[in-house]
Parts: C-alpha cells; sequence; structure tokens
C-alpha cells in the first residue's frame, strides 16, 4: 500500500490510543511485525504555545517503522501551524488528523476528534489547511459519525480525499457507541468503492480470523489494530503470516514473552525514565499477563504487576509463572 509517496509493506497497522502509543510500545510493536505505526494523539494547541511535553511526542525512534504523527484539535489556522511544525521538527513520514476519538475531554470539551464529523464543511478546512502547510502526506482517522441519526463517513471521507487526504482510516462505530456492540464494517466497504485513495479498517480485529474477515468484507486496502495489540504485540507478525501462508504461527515461547516484556520496560526507562516506567508499565504489564495461558497464578501476577516498582518486581513475577507453570 502507498499513501502517497510512502509505502507501507505490511498490510497491519498499529492505531493510536492515548496513554499507550508511546515510543517505547511503537518500537516494540515495529520489531514484530507491524508495518506502521500511530503515535499518541497530538495536542495542535500545545504545539501552537510551544509545550515542551507536547513538543517531546513528535519525537520519532529510528527502531520505528513508518510513523503516523497523529494530531487533534478544531482550529484550521492551528491545525496549519501543527502541520508546519510537524514537518520542520519530526521525523514521522506522515501527519494524521483526529476525527475519531470519542472520548468526552476530546469529544465534548474540547470539540474535536470525532466531534469533527458533525461538521463536513469544516473537515474539508481543515484536511485542507494541514496539506497546504505539511511537507508530509496527510491523513485522517474517522469514526462512522457522531451516532446512528448522522452517518456522516461517506461524506466526510469524500470530502477529506477532495481536499487533499491521502489516505483514510475507518473505525466502524459511531462517537456514541463508543466501543460497545460490534463494528459495522459495512460503511469501511462502502468508503472503499467511494474513494481513490487507500482505506484503512478498523473496528473489533483482534485475531487472524478477524483480520481475514476484515480484507474478503470490506476490500479494504490495510488493517488498523488497536485494542487487540494491547499485551499481544506479536499479532501483527501472526497475522501477516496468516494472511501470507492460511497458517496460524505458534504463539510465543515463555521465553520469548519474558524477553519481550523486559525489552519494552528498558525502552519505556531510556525515553521516559524509571520514575514514569514503573507507573506506565503498571498497565503494560497486566496486558502482556493477560496474554499467558490461563492459570490460576495468572491472578496473583496481575495484582503484583499493578504496583511494580523497579525491574526486580518484574523479574520476580515473570519467575512466579515460571516456577507455577513451567518449572
Amino acid at each position: 500500500m502507498f499513501i502517497k509517496n510512502i509505502e507501507v509493506k505490511s498490510k497491519t497497522i498499529l492505531g493510536p490510543m492515548a496513554g499507550v502509543c508511546d515510543t517505547a510500545f511503537r518500537i516494540i510493536c515495529s520489531e514484530l511485525g507491524a508495518g506502521m505505526v500511530y503515535t499518541e494523539m497530538v495536542s495542535i494547541e500545545g504545539l501552537k504555545h510551544k509545550n515542551l511535553r507536547t513538543e517531546s511526542m513528535t519525537y520519532i525512534a529510528p527502531e520505528e517503522s513508518i510513523t503516523a504523527l497523529q494530531i487533534f484539535g478544531e482550529d484550521k489556522e492551528s491545525f496549519a501551524k501543527a502541520a508546519k511544525y510537524v514537518s520542520e521538527n519530526s521525523e514521522c513520514q506522515t501527519i494524521d488528523i483526529n476525527m475519531g476519538c470519542p472520548a468526552p475531554k476530546i469529544a465534548l470539551k474540547s470539540k474535536s476528534g470525532s466531534s469533527l464529523l458533525r461538521d463536513v464543511n469544516k473537515i474539508g478546512e481543515i484536511v485542507k489547511a494541514t496539506v497546504e502547510n505539511s511537507t508530509k502526506p496527510v491523513t485522517v482517522k474517522m469514526r462512522l459519525g457522531w451516532d446512528s441519526k448522522t452517518l456522516t463517513i461517506l461524506e466526510a471521507a469524500k470530502i477529506a480525499e477532495e481536499n487533499g487526504a491521502s489516505a483514510i482510516a475507518i473505525h466502524g462505530r459511531t462517537r456514541e457507541e463508543m466501543y460497545r456492540g460490534n463494528a459495522d464494517w459495512s460503511w469501511i466497504k462502502k468508503a472503499k468503492e467511494l474513494l481513490k485513495i487507500p482505506v484503512i479498517g478498523n473496528g473489533d480485529i483482534t485475531d487472524e480470523e478477524s483480520a481475514r474477515d476484515m480484507f474478503e468484507q470490506t476490500g479494504c486496502d490495510a488493517i488498523m489494530i488497536s485494542r487487540g495489540a494491547q499485551g499481544n504485540p506479536w499479532i501483527f507478525r501472526q497475522i501477516d503470516h496468516y494472511l501470507a501462508t492460511g497458517e496460524k504461527l505458534a504463539r510465543p515461547t515463555f521465553e520469548e514473552w519474558a524477553q519481550v516484556v523486559r525489552r519494552h520496560w528498558s525502552l519505556v526507562v531510556k525515553y521516559k525514565g524509571e520514575d514514569l516506567a514503573n507507573r506506565e508499565m503498571r498497565k503494560q504489564f497486566v496486558w502482556y499477563i493477560g496474554t499467558l495461558p490461563k492459570k490460576e497464578i495468572c491472578k496473583q501476577m496481575k495484582e503484583e504487576a499493578s504496583k511494580i516498582n523497579g525491574i526486580n518486581d518484574i523479574n520476580r513475577i515473570i519467575d512466579m509463572y515460571n516456577l507455577n507453570v513451567e518449572g
């Protein structure tokens, strides 16, 4: 798949998740097969006001796959300034506009994210302003609409394309649905039939079979995996292998699982320091434990993982499983 002049060699993409898709996790997913990774969403207002934490989120490590830096906001002038800043200061390959986040803080309080789907004319203005001020391809991530009564996805996607978007990612739910129920992939199929630019399918892709079904039912150009990668970054290579051969890879060995957990920890320490690593790896470690074969010891491991304080705690918890199951 090409996003303008950028070739994405794998059809599996890590989707943006606030508080999850930091540098460390993007590197892990890149190493395990993701052909493209998305950053956490970056505030255009934060960039406009030169907020140091916001600016630090535009850093892209050399170990990452093709990387989309996702920005969010609601003012076209600020989008233009953000696009210029990212073009000049970030090593990302593409810029993505968030028009899908359903979180109240984003969609309601700041009137950005999925709130933008309520005004298709504004979508065109924002995409145009971003494209005109970017040296990188611009993409858009959307939902189906604000609610079941305002399914604006086809009109919104077409307007985005007409104003210069180089690809569209679509989550098959409305803002109202949040993450409830099943994603409606039929609208992704309709968008694929309507648009000339690549369409990336998103929503409820959790394994090899659901990835296959997304491609078969929608004809999309690539798939985006978000929550399905939490604790399971191996999902990218597993899906790639299955799509290529029709066969499933063996699940990672316990030794490989432990190695990835330790590497993830070391990367978070490298980029954020040990204090932040302790806080952020707690949820990540719980997710990793959730992918182990269901054993009684996993419940205790999760309880311990939620209060880790350093690599010694991580090693001790890993040993708990090793001694009780593997040993």
